[in-house]
C-alpha cells in the first residue's frame, strides 16, 4: 500500500509508527466503516508527528499521531460542550509536597491513547486516514463510536522525573520542582539565550502603562510571551508580579511594553536553575504569607497587595 506521505517524514518515523497510530486510533475508537451520510460533516484527518523528549532534552521515542481536522465543525451542530479535563498545577504541586513530607518515592504510569477513551455522544464520522484507504470502499468513511472497553493499557514509566514540563528530582527526605529545560527552551525559542542577565525580574517602581501613543507590537508575539511565562511560575514564583504587571496589557501592547518583558527573560537567563524544594520535615501546615506597598501605583496611587 502506497502511502501519501513526504518521503522526509516517513523516514523520519517509520511506517511501523504510522501502523500503530492507525490500529491504535481506530481500534479504541471501535470505528466501523459506513458509506457516507447525508448531511453529516465528515472530519478529515492528517498525521501528526512529534519527537518525545525527556528532561534532557533527549528524544524518548518517535510518535506518529493520527488527528481530526476539527475546525471544520460547527459548534451546535456537529458538537455542543467540549471540554479536556486536567489537573491543576497547584494540586501537582501539593501531591509532591505531600509525597515529601510523608517520604514518599511517586512513581509515574502511563495510559495508552488516553485521549481515545472518552465517551462520544454524538454521531462522528472521520475519513479514511491518508495512506490507509480501502481499495475495495474509497468512498466510505469511518463511524466512530464510544469507547466499549472496560479495561485500558497502562505502562510503567518508571520513578517519576518529567511531568506536563516539570522537572521532579526526588532525592532522600526532599523533592526539589524546577523547569530549567522549559526555560532553556523558551529563550532559545525568542533569541534571548546570549542577552545579558539582571538581578531582578523588574525595576523597582515600573511605570507600565496603557500607552496610545507609542508605535503599537504584534499582540499574537507579545501574549505568547508572556504566555510561557505565566505556565513557568509553576515552580518559579519570584516571576509571578513581574509576569502578571505585563498581562495587564495583552489587549493593546506597543513598543513601551517590551522591555519589560524581555528584563524577565533576562533574570531567567541568570537563574535558570532556580525552583522549588519541598522538604520532608518541614511544617505541612498551610501557612499564608502577604504584604502590601503604600500607594505604590503611579497612575491611581493605589496600593499592591499580594500573597504567598
Amino acid at each position: 500500500m502506497a502511502l501519501g506521505l513526504p518521503k522526509a517524514q516517513l523516514a523520519s518515523c517509520g511506517l511501523r509508527l504510522i501502523f500503530y497510530g492507525v490500529t491504535d486510533t481506530l481500534y479504541v475508537s471501535n470505528r466501523r466503516l459506513v458509506p457516507k451520510p447525508d448531511g453529516k460533516t465528515v472530519i478529515k484527518t492528517k498525521w501528526i508527528f512529534k519527537n518525545k523528549k525527556d528532561e534532557s532534552s533527549l528524544v524518548m521515542q518517535n510518535k506518529a499521531r493520527l488527528v481530526a481536522v476539527g475546525y471544520s465543525q460547527q459548534e451546535g451542530i456537529d458538537y455542543d460542550e467540549t471540554f479536556a479535563p486536567v489537573a491543576r498545577i497547584e494540586a501537582i504541586r501539593l501531591f509532591l509536597a505531600y509525597a515529601a513530607h510523608k517520604d514518599f518515592t511517586v512513581f509515574q504510569m502511563d495510559v495508552k491513547t488516553a485521549f481515545l477513551n472518552g465517551i462520544l455522544k454524538e454521531e462522528v464520522y472521520v475519513s479514511q486516514p491518508p495512506g490507509f484507504v480501502s481499495k475495495q470502499y474509497s468512498d466510505h468513511v469511518y463511524a466512530l463510536d464510544k469507547a466499549l472497553e472496560k479495561r485500558f493499557d497502562m505502562s510503567m514509566m518508571g520513578e517519576m522525573k518529567f511531568f506536563l514540563g516539570l522537572q521532579v528530582n526526588q532525592y532522600s527526605n526532599e523533592i526539589f520542582i524546577n523547569q530549567s529545560k522549559y526555560i532553556l527552551d523558551i529563550l532559545k525559542r525568542f533569541g534571548m539565550k546570549n542577552y545579558d542577565t539582571v538581578p531582578t525580574p523588574i525595576v523597582e517602581q515600573a511605570k507600565l502603562k496603557l500607552d496610545l501613543v507609542r508605535k503599537p507590537i504584534d499582540h499574537t508575539d507579545y501574549r505568547r510571551m508572556t504566555g510561557l511565562l505565566m505556565y513557568l511560575t509553576s515552580s518559579r514564583p519570584d516571576i509571578m508580579f513581574a509576569t502578571c504587571m505585563c498581562t495587564r496589557y495583552q489587549a493593546k501592547p506597543n513598543e513601551h511594553h517590551v522591555p519589560a518583558v524581555k528584563r524577565i527573560f533576562q533574570y531567567l537567563n541568570g537563574t535558570i536553575n532556580l525552583g522549588l524544594w519541598c522538604l520532608k520535615d518541614s511544617d505541612f501546615n498551610l501557612t499564608t504569607y502577604s504584604d502590601a506597598d503604600h500607594a505604590g501605583c503611579h497612575l491611581d496611587i493605589k496600593s499592591a497587595s499580594g500573597s504567598v
